[in-house]
């Protein structure tokens, strides 16, 4: 029996329903293991299926598929060659829902499968909803050591290390689906030190990859029992990394591990929006994205980061002027262009706008020009965006930030058309923050240039959406940096208009504001999707009734 165990973790970037792409990896990372002579791989939560599967672990047909999955892994497995530990939906007979499972697999055979106790049912998270909750896990033998195998919720709480560590667990090994936002590399730590006086090491696998509004960033690592880090996999990439333990007087130590450095905090959330967005379009089969670029900040970042994600190549933006764009507007546009490598057309909107304008004049007479003819310029733009998109197949994608979205400062049904926006949760002040940092920095695995790729006219010039005569965000809204307090306050803090008029801001401001982000739920509802930030996401973070008669007095 050896008293050395040595563990492969393999954190990957599964692809959610593509249970043959997601085997063909999980047999890749066992030739890994075996490669590197590794006792036991440690794959993500669901991995076989993807994570989050969402309403589709509801069709049975896909756990037989896994299972199918499960037992080719099983024969690609020899006596005395790598296990491993690999995630997927299990249906037992006569459930009513499947459990979230883990199986080790060795020596030409399923081993074990345990079932994940703690379903979380927060935030993003509705597990209670798809998932039937596991009897409490015993541990497992793997040539001579005891293992625990908790599956991601479980590890966040007291009652599963618990009772693994009373049933003679040396060692948790937990596979994870645990999505990136702001400030959760913290987070986890600090749940994790919640048991940290069962003086159980762990060694945590967590997915990286983008799906649907998620960013999964990895950051897989191994704690002792001291509670010490010892191994660090890096952030926003696949990777694996070799953990070697041994057991000694005072349980399993490790004996190797490398330790990557993480991404800062700027970055980070720089690589949320790149892989959000790359692996949308990736895994969805886009040929690449279509982009209306204004000579704004807004658009302009979102062009540098689709070409981080994709490359210059499978960018495509165009600047659509009409007659409010001003020629300062056209010259930022084409020198963000240049500067990124992107193919970039000029298509002149004046003539259908002027032919609206005709078509509806009967109808119109009597009014005056307002906010309709505003928006019918917008509403033409995404006309043109789309009709491109049918055309040639390249997914729109819109460029709206968080602070506009929360107060309705964008229209339906036109610069809210597209597929994906990258800057859904990120509020303007950041936009700002992300285009000075970008210019600085070229995030790690990014397919775009080095240098200034925003030119400093587009960061310092007063945001305006140009559909009127010298037409300035601030006409209607307060200083971004006001605004978005105001916001961080309503959204972020669930504050009272009490708390945040306390902080300094005027009432009636901060009222007007209020009105905004209320009466505009029904835009944000038919918005398209985009990666989540931080903890309050309108979408999947943060859900609110389109009628609602409720009022912060």
């Amino acid at each position: 029996m050896s008293d050395r165990l040595t563990i492969l973790s393999a954190q990957l970037n599964a692809i959610v329903g593509d249970v043959d792409a997601n085997l063909e990896k999980a047999v890749g990372a066992l030739k890994e293991a075996h490669a590197c002579g590794a006792d036991l791989v440690v794959l993500p939560e669901l991995f076989l299926c993807g994570y989050p599967p969402e309403d589709l672990v509801l069709k049975p047909a896909l756990s037989k598929a896994c299972l199918r999955a499960a037992h080719e892994l099983a024969s690609q497995t020899r006596q005395d060659g790598p296990g491993i530990v690999v995630g997927m939906p299990v249906w037992e007979e006569g459930q009513a829902l499947p459990y979230n499972s883990v199986a080790l697999i060795a020596d030409g055979e399923i081993k074990a499968l345990r079932h994940k106790y703690e379903l979380p049912n927060y935030d993003v998270f509705d597990e209670k909803r798809t998932f039937q909750q596991g009897p409490k896990p015993l541990p497992v033998g793997f040539r001579g050591f005891t293992l625990g195998l908790p599956i991601c919720e479980d590890i966040w709480l007291e009652a599963v290390p618990d009772a693994l560590k009373e049933k003679g667990a040396e060692i948790l090994l937990s596979p994870n689906g645990s999505p990136w936002r702001r400030n959760v590399r913290d987070a986890r730590l600090k749940a994790f030190s919640q048991w940290a006086d069962l003086r159980l090491p762990l060694v945590y696998v967590n997915q990286v990859g983008g799906q649907d509004e998620l960013a999964f960033d990895g950051e897989s690592f191994a704690i002792d029992s001291r509670g010490r880090i010892v191994q660090q996999l890096p952030d926003f990439e696949e990777a694996y990394s070799v953990s070697v333990w041994e057991r000694t007087p005072m349980g399993l130590m490790c004996v190797e591990g490398k330790k990557d450095e993480l991404s800062s905090d700027l970055e980070e959330t720089y690589l949320a929006t790149m892989m959000g967005l790359g692996d949308y379009v990736r895994k969805t089969g886009f040929p690449g994205v279509l982009i209306g670029l204004s000579g704004g900040i807004d658009s302009a970042m979102v062009a540098a980061i689709a070409v981080d994600a994709l490359g210059p190549e499978n960018v495509w933006c165009v600047m659509m002027p009409s007659r409010y764009t001003s020629r300062e507007s056209l010259l930022d546009a084409q020198q963000c262009a240049e500067a990124l490598g992107v193919k970039y057309d000029n298509i002149q909107i004046s003539s259908a706008v002027n032919a609206y304008d005709e078509m509806l004049s009967e109808a119109f007479t009597g009014t005056t020009p307002d906010t309709t003819e505003e928006n019918i310029q917008s509403r033409v733009r995404g006309v043109t965006l789309m009709a491109l998109s049918n055309k040639f197949g390249h997914m729109v994608t819109t460029t709206g930030n968080k602070s506009e979205m929360a107060v309705g400062y964008a229209t339906l049904y036109g610069d809210m058309c597209g597929g994906y926006n990258p800057l859904k949760d990120i509020y303007k002040t950041e936009v700002f923050e992300l285009a000075r940092w970008r210019n600085a920095n070229v995030p790690k695995n990014a397919h775009g240039p080095y240098g200034i790729v925003i030119p400093e006219n587009i960061i310092s010039k007063p945001p305006s959406a140009e559909l009127r005569e010298d037409q300035k965000d601030e006409d209607s809204l307060p200083p971004y940096h006001i605004l978005d307090d105001i916001l961080y306050g309503l959204i972020e803090r669930e504050e009272s208009i009490e708390e945040i008029v306390s902080r300094g801001h005027f009432e009636d401001v901060v009222r007007r504001i209020d009105s905004l982000v209320r009466i505009n739920e029904y835009k944000r509802r038919q918005a398209p999707p985009g990666v989540k930030i931080g903890d309050k996401n309108f979408g999947r973070g943060r859900r609110y009734p389109l009628v609602n008669r409720y009022r912060d007095v």
